[in-house]
């Protein structure tokens, strides 16, 4: 097994990773002065001023993948990106997680990136020049309205906004929540899913509209906050559409697609916070280690207590099982595509977020009450990093489908009557369909058999 990077990716990870370390790292205390000076919902200069160097350093919109990757409504846009896959986007991610501001220096922040990808791939050619063009540009910024505070949005199909059609156009009308970004003033457009037909199979009801920010009828009701904290300008917002008239010609792909396109969005945006996150749990164990050796307690320095030990030795394998299992999951999406990696985004989307708020909350319990205040990153790292076990689908859903596909798998196995039948014989032992680990960069895998939709 060959774990080594090729020379392509850790070109642009040390790229990235350089970047940050001259242009980002040592304009943190200034990132603070000014969103606590300034009116906090509007952007911010000092990020505004860094976006031009990332762009010229061709650190700019890394996160699209090559163009062969996708399918394509229309192929005749022609966008500005390195093209990076998968892969080789999850190690520039991991760098721009531990300072977590820094990617919308680089135009990789969420939900633009998912945003872009979905245009990208399902969007016309005016779509596209309309939206796209601006995003890809990072002249404007987006929303995704899919959450709704009124149904368990964990299971979609519960989501109640209806997208009616009227002559030349759709009404839409719901209550939207949790729409991250529309807090921005720059925040110019939004994908929202809704119902268009209540009669259509389950998974075939809903559709995906590009609604305009300031269509008449959009009321930005409130911020949510995370445990206190608003994360201005970028927000959270609960939003109601009232009558919201937008254009047939907005809607993405065609009725009764949005579940198709949800799916196709969100596996690459999943290995995106994924990566991020393992980024900012490299930070906590490093901000950890350095308080630990620097602080002396009961006649020796803390470091040196065999509980702390445990701790960061800990800390230390998870983070790289972590990594392991994500790196292998973009890979595949590279390799096979989102369906085959199937269960390792679900695996990876569970096991992330965990791992990275034990790491940061052994560093909390490290710096004391230092920790859970402004001084150090660690409390609003916590709080941002815990949402993620409920965005793009709470534990519990992940956990649900990696068990269905952990039972389809043996439920082959006893109809074969092989090993593992109830009366335990029959047959010789049966090879397992699963993964064969090799390189990060040549992971094969045999996906196992796909569960019948609502099984």
């Amino acid at each position: 097994m060959d774990f080594d990077l090729t020379e392509r990716q850790s070109f642009f990870r040390d790229k990235v990773r350089q970047f940050i370390d001259q242009h980002i790292r040592p304009r943190v205390a200034d990132y603070k002065k000014e969103i606590d000076a300034v009116d906090r919902w509007q952007p911010l200069q000092l990020i505004e001023d860094l976006k031009p160097k990332a762009r010229a350093a061709g650190l700019w919109n890394l996160f699209m993948p090559p163009g062969g990757v996708l399918r394509h409504v229309d192929d005749t846009f022609q966008f500005e990106g390195e093209q990076l896959t998968n892969l080789e986007y999850a190690l520039c991610a991991e760098e721009m997680g531990r300072i977590l501001w820094s990617a919308e220096v680089f135009n990789c922040s969420a939900p633009d990136t998912g945003n872009m990808e979905v245009l990208h791939r399902y969007g016309t050619r005016e779509q596209k020049d309309e939206w796209l063009a601006p995003l890809m540009r990072g002249e404007i910024r987006s929303a995704f309205l899919m959450t709704e505070p009124g149904v368990a949005s964990s299971d979609a199909t519960n989501i109640e906004c209806r997208i009616t059609k009227d002559g030349d156009d759709y009404i839409v009308n719901g209550r939207k929540w949790w729409s991250s970004g529309a807090g921005d003033p720059r925040c110019k457009v939004a994908i929202l899913m809704g119902k268009t037909d209540t009669e259509a199979r389950k998974h075939q009801q809903q559709s995906m509209i590009l609604v305009p920010m300031n269509a008449p009828g959009i009321t930005v009701e409130r911020a949510l906050t995370v445990y206190g904290y608003d994360d201005a300008p970028h927000g959270h917002m609960e939003i109601e559409l009232k009558n919201v008239r937008v254009p047939a010609s907005n809607l993405l792909l065609g009725e009764g697609r949005g579940f198709e396109i949800a799916q196709g969005r969100l596996g690459p945006g999943r290995i995106h916070h994924c990566m991020r996150t393992i980024g900012a749990a490299e930070e906590a164990l490093e901000l950890m280690c350095r308080r630990l050796q620097s602080r002396t307690a009961f006649g020796k320095r803390i470091s040196e207590h065999s509980v702390w030990e445990q701790r960061v030795a800990e800390a230390r394998i998870e983070i790289d099982c972590t990594r392991l299992l994500c790196l292998k999951a973009a890979d595949m999406m590279d390799k096979a595509g989102n369906k085959a990696a199937k269960a390792e985004i679900a695996m990876i989307k569970v096991k992330a977020p965990r791992m990275a708020l034990k790491v940061i909350d052994d560093a909390v319990q490290a710096f004391g009450g230092a920790g859970v205040s402004q001084d150090t990153p660690l409390a609003a790292s916590w709080a941002g990093i815990r949402t993620l076990r409920l965005a793009d689908g709470p534990d519990e859903v992940h956990n649900r489908s990696i068990a269905l596909i952990e039972y389809a798998k043996h439920a082959e196995i006893l109809a074969g009557g092989g090993r593992g039948t109830a009366e335990g014989g029959g047959g010789g032992p049966q090879k397992l369909q699963g993964s064969t680990v090799g390189p990060l960069h040549h992971v094969s895998h045999r996906p196992p058999p796909r569960p019948r939709e609502g099984s």
